[in-house]
């Protein structure tokens, strides 16, 4: 926000104008003042800690100026609505806050008792906010602070105008309900992730390290021992419970303390919390935050970066409270407590039976990595959004974006050479009932049963692969169900494939024929990298149906013939290991007919350099040979 518009309002001769005359000249001006002063603009300087510019605008009650009224009144941020004795306070409720409401505005109001210096002798300020200020503010939850003042005393002046600031700059209303007298579940649930975040070690208390963390990071100052002790004393007292001073606070101490601040009037301390940890005025995370730029070139793909991996490894230690290697129901729960929940792509994946888990059917730390090296394939911007909700925070000042990194962009699926990647997609095509599925069970090391469901839905499995040499890679295995044409049909999602595997049932005469006519609806498929795979292997094999036997029809095509594999075999490890190399190898999964394209880079750059020497050579000769005549 640029600008605080602050605009007074209230009946004739409460001293309107006599505030804003002793905040400009900082003393009482003696002698008459014009009813209506023009506007005031106040510099950065002389304003908020949030460096925003103040303009305030005095406005007259009178009928023949209500048009000009109205108008400042739609234009303003905050309304000062000033009284200064019973007949002004009576207004208040009759005419003010009802004229307000029956304009429309939606801005905080600061409710004024002016003139204190006149009140009868005893009268404490106490007194004025109980008798006459919570009542009103009790009737309309406009009213975001109450403060009492003397033009002519010059008291609380200042105060009066840094509370309209503060309340367009650090909002009551988003955070503490007054009537209720509790913080607002919004609220409630950003600070449960504050404390989430600021618990690093999950013991679900704050430590008295982690409280000075704290303090660092929202108020850039440190805490003492003394100041320490006193917050603990003060939830204690405040929530009636009994405990040590030296122990942590937990999460109903963090809230009680928030709420002693929205209580006391202090509800910037909240914000300036808040707003460290990249809240919004609606109290949703800035989306800049969740979504930074982060663009993905054709032909190129997202990955994990070390500093990505390194903390989601992490993440999964500090949460595997029980040290099984698994993360069970209650510490996924836990884990994603400050998110909104798991990433709808998880859930619409059948998470966590898409990847790696234990005998108790936890996902493992293999299956969270690969989890995750899928979602950032897939949709990096989930994971940026997640890194954010997890509290990511990177070493080069760069944000959630550290925890990324593209891949070079691969167009040429036919050129010799490595991929470089990491994370590889693959699509398995073939008959209904050809073991498909059955694959899958297989790669996450699932038991193989014989019962038969069809897949309608798409299936993925992911899970890491070592290649020759220890390198490690991330694979991913689709299946895809009844949506096989639609997505066989689709550019850009044959784009982002990097292999096609062709399964057949190789004990059912019938299977083959399906990959025959799959290659003929979609000639694209013929511009992808390509293995044949012959599944069931341990039962009878057939003679296909078919002009052509898989073989043959491999041979034609001058490229490798179908491995035969059966999922209940110890050796179907190497058949992933296979898939992940001609991914990263894809010129090897190309028919041996089409020549591949010799990179002759290096002997031109040879022959240019030879070129370039002999030429120096005849040159230098020539001159010796001149020189010596």
């Amino acid at each position: 926000m640029a600008t605080v518009r602050i605009c007074i309002c209230g009946d004739e001769s409460v001293g309107k104008s006599s505030l804003l005359t002793s905040l400009v000249k900082d003393t009482f001006v003696t002698g008459r003042i014009q009813s209506v002063l023009p506007t005031i603009n106040l510099p950065p300087s002389l304003s908020t800690p949030e460096n925003v510019s103040t303009t305030i605008v005095d406005t007259s009650s009178l009928p023949q100026d209500r048009d000009h009224l109205r108008k400042e009144v739609r234009k303003c941020n905050v309304i000062l609505l000033v009284y200064a004795d019973h007949y002004s306070y009576e207004r208040i409720a009759l005419f003010w806050m009802p004229y307000f409401r029956s304009l429309g505005v939606n801005v905080p109001v600061v409710l004024c008792a002016n003139k204190s210096d006149l009140s009868p002798a005893g009268t404490s300020t106490a007194q004025i906010v109980t008798d006459e200020m919570l009542p009103v503010m009790g009737e309309f939850k406009e009213i975001d602070s109450c403060i009492r003042t003397s033009a002519r005393e010059h008291h609380n002046i200042n105060e009066v105008f840094f509370l309209c600031q503060k309340a367009v700059t650090h909002p009551i209303a988003p955070v503490y309900d007054s009537k209720e007298s509790n913080l607002k579940p919004t609220a409630v649930q950003a600070l449960r992730r504050v404390f989430y975040l600021c618990d690093r070690d999950q013991d679900g208390l704050l430590s008295d390290k982690e409280i000075h963390d704290f303090q660092m990071r929202c108020f850039d100052k440190p805490l003492s021992d003394a100041d320490l002790a006193s917050i603990k004393r003060s939830i204690r007292n405040a929530s009636n419970t009994a405990g040590s001073e030296k122990e942590g606070i937990d999460i109903e101490g963090f809230l009680m303390l928030n709420k002693m601040f929205a209580e006391k009037g202090r509800h910037e301390t909240i914000w300036i919390i808040l707003r460290k940890f990249q809240y919004t005025d609606s109290l949703s995370l800035k989306d800049t935050f969740l979504h930074p730029k982060f663009d993905v070139p054709a032909f190129a793909s997202a990955e994990l970066s070390p500093a990505g991996y390194r903390f989601f490894v992490d993440l999964f230690l500090l949460h595997d409270q029980d040290n099984d290697g698994g993360l069970s129901d209650s510490e996924l729960a836990a884990l994603f407590a400050p998110t909104p929940g798991l990433p709808s792509s998880w859930v619409d994946s059948a998470f966590p039976s898409c990847t790696v888990r234990n005998e108790a059917g936890y996902i493992t730390l293999q299956g969270w990595l690969a989890q995750w090296s899928m979602t950032t394939f897939e949709e990096p911007k989930t994971t940026l959004a997640y890194l954010a909700y997890l509290g990511f925070e990177s070493a080069d000042g760069k944000g959630t974006v550290s925890a990324l990194k593209l891949t070079k962009p691969r167009k040429r699926r036919n050129k010799l050479g490595r991929v470089e990647r990491n994370v590889f997609l693959c699509y398995l095509v073939g008959a209904p009932h050809s073991g498909k599925s059955a694959l899958l069970h297989g790669f996450l090391n699932r038991p193989f049963s014989s019962t038969y469901h069809p897949t309608i839905k798409p299936q993925t499995a992911v899970n890491s692969v070592e290649l020759q040499g220890g390198k490690q890679c991330y694979l991913i295995l689709e299946e895809l169900g009844e949506l096989e044409p639609a997505i066989l049909e689709n550019q850009a999602k044959l784009d982002s494939c990097d292999l096609l595997c062709y399964a057949y049932d190789s004990s059912d005469p019938d299977s083959f024929a399906h990959i025959l006519d799959l290659r003929q609806r979609y000639p694209a498929l013929n511009a992808l990298p390509t293995i044949y795979t012959a599944l069931k292997a341990d039962q009878d094999r057939a003679v296909q149906r078919t002009e052509v036997q898989p073989d043959a029809h491999c041979e034609a095509l001058k490229m490798a013939k179908p491995m035969h594999v059966a999922v209940n075999w110890t050796s179907i490890s190497d058949f992933f290991v296979h898939l992940a190399e001609c991914a990263t190898f894809p010129a090897q999964a190309f028919p041996k007919s089409e020549e591949v394209e010799v990179d002759r880079t290096v002997l031109y750059i040879a022959l240019g350099a030879t070129m370039c020497a002999g030429v120096a050579f005849a040159w230098v000769w020539r001159r010796n040979v001149v020189g010596s005549g």
